[in-house]
């Protein structure tokens, strides 16, 4: 096998995919050039995975109408890879990188945790990209940059500057204890262990399903037989100004104020991005609620969390532009033997391991 030699990426086209575990987003995406972005987004399609029998039968539809002749793909996903396997407790079927290179018939496959796909993408957003939910703190001191989400999980990443560039941490926040802010909460805590939750991660409140558990627990917590079963009629429902739905709405909204003030005071964040997921959906519920006010909640911390603008992204493009983002910075490696093992374990640029077979 020759040594590896530097990929270049300007002259070439690959896959990203942001793989979540309800939908993934693909994209066949190219280096931007002159008045474009860092990326092109050339074709782009989002499938429900409950739909397909596996990542690899999306990937091939995408393949078959938009990418043939395409041999490198890079995904971006909640979890980490662990010998081959991609460790994720909320995707509908198990992902081997190999396999996927494999029946694919690619050169490469790469994996990067879905935040820190999104930090990238999070750096190249213009302000009018985003909506700030914070008025009247809107500018940010130099710093590091915190981008969150509640989505089928709840993802989170730290963009830190270094040099003339960024190291990208990605974390596994929402496998992290919920901490309850006030006695309602405690009760619901308590109701999640009685059921047998011995550790009670912040996500099982605070994402797509935790706004169900949420609603859930509430009912319990009445004497009411819950009658919602999904995020959306939940939201819908309060809408319509039905007591327990609100109540959990309300309280998704405080719960992720706490949770965005407890990660901005972690990792010391001067700015704050929240990148999607179901907050969209919620948004106009934010002003009625105790998200800010939960976020500033950190005692001495306070007048420094009076500083942190909160921002939020609505782009369905977000994670494919992350990921290919990050293969374009950080430049692959295309070995001499049409690419097995291809870069396999080399250092990115924020010092991880990349995963790729």
């Amino acid at each position: 096998m020759t040594a590896p030699a530097r990929l270049n990426p300007a002259a070439t086209q690959f896959i990203a995919a942001d793989v979540g575990g309800t939908h993934t987003r693909v994209g066949l995406v190219r280096p931007g050039n002159g008045a474009e972005s860092a990326v092109a987004v050339l074709a782009h399609r989002k499938y429900v995975c409950a739909d397909y029998p596996s990542l690899a039968a999306i990937l091939a539809e995408f393949i078959a109408g938009n990418g043939v002749g395409i041999d490198r793909l890079v995904i971006a996903c909640a979890g980490v890879v662990l010998d081959d396997q991609v460790i994720n407790s909320n995707l509908p079927w198990r992902i081997s990188l190999s396999e996927l290179r494999r029946e694919l018939g690619l050169r490469e496959v790469l994996f990067i945790n879905d935040f820190q796909a999104n930090a990238n993408a999070a750096q190249c957003m213009a302000p009018g990209d985003s909506t700030l939910l914070t008025p009247g703190v809107s500018e940010s001191a130099p710093g590091p940059t915190l981008v969150i989400g509640p989505g089928t999980g709840l993802g989170a990443a730290v963009r830190i500057p270094h040099g003339r560039g960024t190291v990208i941490l990605p974390t596994e926040a929402g496998h992290t204890a919920f901490a309850p802010g006030n006695a309602r909460e405690v009760d619901m805590l308590r109701l999640a262990q009685q059921r047998g939750q011995t550790h009670v991660p912040t996500e099982y409140f605070v994402s797509g399903p935790g706004l169900v558990n949420l609603y859930s627990a509430l009912c319990t917590l009445n004497g009411v037989e819950p009658s919602l079963r999904a995020p959306a009629a939940i939201t819908e429902a309060a809408r319509r100004g039905e007591a327990l739905a609100r109540e959990a709405v309300l309280t998704f909204c405080a719960l992720l104020g706490s949770v965005i003030g407890d990660l901005a005071t972690i990792a010391g964040a001067k700015s704050v991005f929240i990148a999607g997921g179901i907050l969209p959906q919620l948004k106009d519920f934010l002003p009625d609620s105790e998200f800010h006010a939960r976020m500033l909640d950190k005692g001495a911390m306070r007048p420094v969390m009076e500083r942190v603008p909160v921002r939020l992204i609505e782009n369905e493009r977000l994670g494919v532009i992350g990921a290919a983002s990050w293969y374009l910075e950080h430049g692959q490696y295309e070995s001499g033997d049409n690419g097995s093992d291809a870069g396999a374990n080399a250092p990115n640029a924020s010092g991880r391991q990349q995963q790729t077979q």
